[in-house]
């Protein structure tokens, strides 16, 4: 993300060099200029969301004709590299930490493969090296093999892409015709995914599913890596005759 300002941190008994996200943000004339660049790169934000909506809404109407349709919601923690291990142009700020909900849907098209869609976000908003409040959310797409173990349990490994948004509050609320009012300004990445779980049958179609996360995201210089991996479980169901 491009930032118009710095602040001097004492980290590790060195000096490191955050980057400030832009805050007081207003839209007077002498600043209109910058103003409007950021007002940009908020609507930025609303590429991924709509995507991940048209993906959802994807495996719902192709759950009518498919072998099997997932839904679950659930909850989980990220970790990532610490603070001090940044290193090049990454920042000395970690990713770790966090109740993260997410929301995911699984469609299998055979038996055994389909696709699926994810949704992760912090639930409470953070500080960004201690002073700029804001929160992350993982949007990510895959292909997905999910072979049966059992009569009560099925793996299910994917890979696939997404982007990590980075939600920068300002406190206070900018308006136009195009994206509405927020009061936060957007830092979009792009990155690849890797996921893992464990779906458990325990009454029904009702299932509970451990699983875990790698996330490997493009040019995230705001925090000390480019990998974070998110762990949790989620409550789900499956819509599938004589499962």
């Amino acid at each position: 993300m491009q930032t118009i300002a710095g602040r001097w941190l004492d980290a590790s008994s060195s000096i490191r060099k955050v980057p400030m996200p832009l805050t007081n943000f207003s839209l007077s004339p002498a600043r209109s200029v910058a103003s409007k660049a950021y007002i940009a790169r908020e609507g930025r934000l609303r590429t991924p969301s709509l995507i991940a909506v048209s993906v959802i809404l994807f495996l719902i109407q192709g759950s009518l004709q498919a072998q099997q349709f997932d839904v679950a919601l659930g909850v989980g923690t990220l970790t990532a590299p610490s603070a001090s291990s940044a290193s090049g142009n990454h920042q000395p700020v970690s990713l770790t930490g966090g109740a993260y909900p997410v929301f995911s849907a699984n469609l299998l098209l055979t038996k055994q493969f389909g696709v699926s869609g994810e949704l992760a976000w912090r639930g409470s908003r953070n500080l960004y090296a201690g002073f700029q409040p804001y929160r992350p959310l993982f949007y990510d797409f895959n292909g997905l093999y999910s072979p049966k173990l059992g009569k009560s349990a099925a793996a299910e490994l994917s890979a696939g892409i997404g982007w990590e948004s980075l939600r920068f509050y300002q406190g206070t609320f900018v308006c136009n015709g195009f994206t509405g009012c927020t009061d936060f300004v957007s830092s979009n990445h792009f990155m690849g995914h890797f996921g893992a779980g464990l779906r458990y049958y325990f009454r029904g179609h009702f299932f509970v599913r451990p699983e875990a996360d790698l996330y490997l995201i493009r040019n995230n210089q705001e925090f000390s890596s480019p990998r974070a991996t998110r762990f949790g479980v989620s409550l789900g169901y499956t819509f599938a005759p004589g499962f």
